[in-house]
């Protein structure tokens, strides 16, 4: 396996970061072997409190890759997500990080815990990634699964303020970053050049959402959709469950009910079953 910087959305690049993707989740040293022995890539963890990401490199491109959640299947996993305001996480970032993040433009607001996620780790990560350019410079990918492709997609832009520019973005099952002021401004920061992948009955990608008749939250472009074109089959349900909720709140009930319905598709956000699509 070999990553083409000539071609962008490239299946054998996709396939690719899928499985540096999932390597990811690996602590080290099984996740730095995994990355040599796979992908023929020289590895080093890096890890901030409870955020993970892999610096992958050979002599060809630089792979940074994000670790999601680490219990994607659990009630800790991501209840909070649907239990915390989303119109009240999203926030314009302040000190350094708001200074990087300024020329999305006046009205852009992003989700405040991945914003401080990747803060936490950015230090090092950058360091490195300066390093490794220094001593060859080569094409960055950045790439993440579930919560780490939302950081991914964070981080590419600090890369491009930072001067290192960035091939590609490529997420998978990856929830939204902010509002549409900032979506709108990845898009023109970087044309043609996210690829988010979806599993059509992943709820996570709709996520961070609360209020279920309003959603302050959206998708940078392109979202390319797995099993097909067909409506997510939750949707429906969604919809059923925003007319008994109070715009900008749940009740423990219902977001019992929510939670029920989230846990249905779990399976389908787990980054093997991304692999197994992309084989598909």
């Amino acid at each position: 396996m070999t990553l083409d910087a000539s071609t962008r959305g490239d299946l054998p690049n996709v396939r690719f970061l899928a499985k540096a993707c999932e390597l990811a989740y690996l602590d080290e040293p099984e996740g730095a072997a995994g990355f040599h022995a796979g992908l023929g890539l020289d590895a080093r963890l890096f890890s901030v409190d409870n955020t993970q990401v892999y610096v992958a490199s050979d002599p060809g491109a630089l792979v940074i890759a994000f670790r999601g959640s680490q219990s994607p299947t659990s009630l800790d996993g991501l209840k909070d997500w649907l239990l915390t305001n989303a119109n009240n996480l999203l926030v314009v970032p302040e000190g350094r990080i708001g200074t990087d993040f300024a020329a999305a433009g006046v009205g852009a607001r992003f989700h405040r815990g991945f914003m401080q996620a990747l803060d936490e780790i950015w230090a090092p990560l950058v360091q490195a990634v300066h390093e490794d350019m220094d001593a060859s410079e080569r094409p960055l990918w950045v790439t993440g699964h579930s919560l780490g492709g939302a950081i991914a997609l964070l981080a590419a832009w600090r890369f491009q303020r930072a001067f290192i520019p960035v091939n590609e973005v490529v997420t998978f099952g990856a929830p939204m970053i902010g509002n549409a002021v900032a979506a709108h401004a990845f898009e023109r920061a970087f044309p043609g050049r996210i690829l988010r992948y979806v599993d059509i009955e992943d709820p996570v990608p709709l996520l961070p959402t609360v209020s279920l008749v309003a959603n302050a939250y959206a998708h940078c472009l392109k979202e390319v959709r797995l099993q097909g074109p067909e409506p997510r089959a939750f949707v429906h349900s969604l919809g059923e469950l925003g007319s008994r909720a109070v715009a900008g709140m749940l009740t423990a009930s219902l977001a019992d009910e929510l939670w029920t319905l989230v846990r249905r598709g779990i399976d389908a956000h787990l980054i093997p079953n991304y692999q197994e699509r992309l084989r598909g």
